[in-house]
């Protein structure tokens, strides 16, 4: 396809190995840069994981997606049994926000569980026992607990000192479903479910900036899904590889507010420094004309490139999913 463009576009013929040799050499380019981006991670406050499958010669391996904010790193395993992140998260101290999937129960810090893949799960069991009243008011009764806390997180943001105050709710919810009594199957499932993970369902109401939700990275593995369907199953361990390398330098971009084929341009190797470079020159630019530094277009901005930032994803709600 790109071949194909640059020669209807401009004249330009050249084979595929070229576009393959400069994905290459852009990869070996920018991998300083990309293991700079697992460090900053690493020393976060809050990450956001998750994963999803790619065939790989007939074969099913895992692209697995660890994010925050202002950072993307995207990394190809064989398996999904996540046998990598132990040593991935090593030293890490912040909060870990994912999915249930058991993997990363293994990794030794404060975890926040997806409250939506809750929420899902427990209307997808829904809709299969419309008639099990036990288990609607259950479902009713963690929805009642739950929507004050997001209507907290929409007014006042991700801030614990707002939070906590919905602890005590929390507690009263955990103390009856404790109590002894005689349940459905579906609705003991649940009760269980929950007992177990308290202490990973409701970590966000004491820590500033986690969410109560993986938006954060289930955004960022929809830029993973498209290119699978872009590139189908043809690459090889070496090439997907390299393709990662250069779609984390991708969306770490669009959460930096830079243009991917401006930074490209550029030659540097460091995303934030070049995004602060462009802020400080759009401010003093503003400064100058007296005019404010957002109606300031970059000069280098062009109608050929994608000036679409990506929006706050940190306690957002979810965009086709909303539980209540």
């Amino acid at each position: 396809m790109i071949t194909d463009g640059l020669s209807a576009l401009f004249g330009i013929k050249r084979e595929r190995q070229f576009v393959e040799q400069l994905k290459e050499k852009a990869a070996k380019f920018y991998h300083e840069t990309y293991e700079r981006l697992k460090e900053i991670l690493m020393k976060g406050a809050v990450i956001y994981a998750d994963e999803t499958h790619f065939s790989l010669g007939g074969k099913r391996t895992f692209v697995w997606v660890i994010s925050s904010a202002t950072e993307v790193v995207f990394i190809h395993t064989d398996t999904r049994e996540g046998a990598f992140l132990g040593e991935f998260f090593k030293g890490f101290k912040g909060v870990l926000v994912s999915d249930f999937y058991a993997a990363y129960d293994s990794i030794p810090c404060p975890q926040q569980k997806c409250l939506i893949h809750l929420m899902r799960d427990i209307n997808s069991d829904l809709l299969k026992r419309p008639f099990d009243e036990e288990f609607k008011q259950l479902a009713h009764e963690f929805a009642d607990l739950l929507k004050p806390m997001v209507d907290t997180v929409d007014r006042c943001g991700l801030k614990a000192r707002f939070l906590r105050k919905h602890k005590r709710a929390v507690k009263s919810f955990f103390q009856k479903i404790t109590s002894p009594t005689t349940r459905s199957e579906v609705t003991e499932k649940y009760c269980n479910r929950l007992l177990k993970g308290r202490d990973k369902l409701f970590t966000f109401l004491d820590h500033d900036g986690v969410s109560w939700n993986n938006n954060n990275a289930e955004h960022a593995v929809k830029a993973f899904v498209f290119m699978r369907k872009a590139i189908g199953g043809s690459s090889t361990k070496k090439g997907i590889a390299e393709y990662l390398i250069l779609l984390s330098i991708y969306e770490t971009c669009k959460r930096n507010d830079v243009v991917f084929l401006d930074f490209l341009r550029s030659g540097e190797k460091d995303i934030h420094a070049f995004a602060e470079s462009r802020r400080r020159r759009r401010t003093q630019t503003s400064q100058a004309d007296g005019l404010p530094a957002d109606a300031i277009a970059d000069p280098q901005d062009s109608a050929l490139t994608d000036t679409t930032s990506n929006p706050s994803l940190e306690g957002s709600r979810p965009i086709s999913s909303d539980p209540f």
